[in-house]
């Protein structure tokens, strides 16, 4: 009898464990928004939903989700590079890497990628701000690094893909992973950060965020941007402005 409810003890307590470990093991985080506008522009930003709006959006993503709920979705969001980080695939197209993620490929045309169930393109202006944000997935607490979100944006504009190496060969914009809001639940918290604009002629360009969890364990997101003057369709959303915008004022 003492062994059974010993045993019995045991067992409660490592399915306890379990279950407090598992949400961790897929708390891999992804671009939630590409081109975030907060109500109230200023130096206390507000990540969430309350707080503003997305007007552009990663390639293929699904509208009207749970914040940070996709690390469930079947696929999930969160693509993890495999191999050597600096020359693995820059984003994912459902079949590589450790977590392999939805498909973000280029589509052909790269407007296909967005609009109906998914979210609009990104259109802005060379000096413009961009402010991106993603979930904190269990990574923004006091006891978690603060480690860096890469911005990489292509140079070679109205053409395929560039390679992970091609993307570097450019200064990546650094973000600060752990710029997010307070909130009772850690998963959910909402973070950003914000960032100008690169020099670019206008066209259709590749934007990558890429966030490094440990070392060598890199995590991306994939969009497509507009920079100035283009043919703007259906699936695009309309360009802000010429010069640096004021809807998007906030730390860096």
């Amino acid at each position: 009898m003492i062994f059974k409810a010993t045993s019995a003890a045991i067992l409660v307590s490592a399915l306890a464990v379990f279950s407090s470990y598992t949400p961790q093991v897929e708390a891999h985080s992804w671009v939630d928004c590409v081109d975030w506008r907060f109500n109230k522009p200023g130096p206390n930003q507000d990540w969430s939903d309350k707080g503003g709006k997305c007007m552009g959006y990663a390639r293929r993503f699904p509208l009207n989700k749970a914040f940070g709920s996709l690390d469930s979705a079947n696929p999930s969001r969160h693509y993890q590079q495999a191999g050597n980080p600096n020359k693995a695939l820059p984003c994912s197209d459902h079949k590589h890497g450790k977590d392999i993620g939805s498909n973000e490929t280029r589509a052909d045309p790269p407007e296909d990628a967005y609009g109906g169930i998914w979210g609009h393109m990104t259109v802005t202006n060379v000096g413009d701000q961009l402010c991106v944000r993603w979930p904190a997935k269990n990574h923004a607490e006091s006891n978690e690094d603060d480690t860096e979100v890469q911005i990489n944006f292509s140079t070679n504009r109205d053409g395929k893909d560039p390679t992970q190496e091609q993307l570097l060969a450019n200064k990546p914009i650094l973000l600060p992973y752990k710029n997010c809001n307070r909130g009772p639940i850690p998963d959910r918290r909402a973070c950003g950060g914000c960032f100008d604009v690169p020099k670019r002629a206008p066209g259709l360009y590749l934007m990558q965020w890429r966030w490094m969890l440990n070392p060598g364990e890199w995590y991306t997101s994939c969009a497509d941007i507009q920079i100035g003057a283009g043919n703007v369709g259906k699936n695009l959303v309309a360009v802000k402005g010429k010069g640096k915008s004021t809807n998007h004022k906030g730390k860096h």
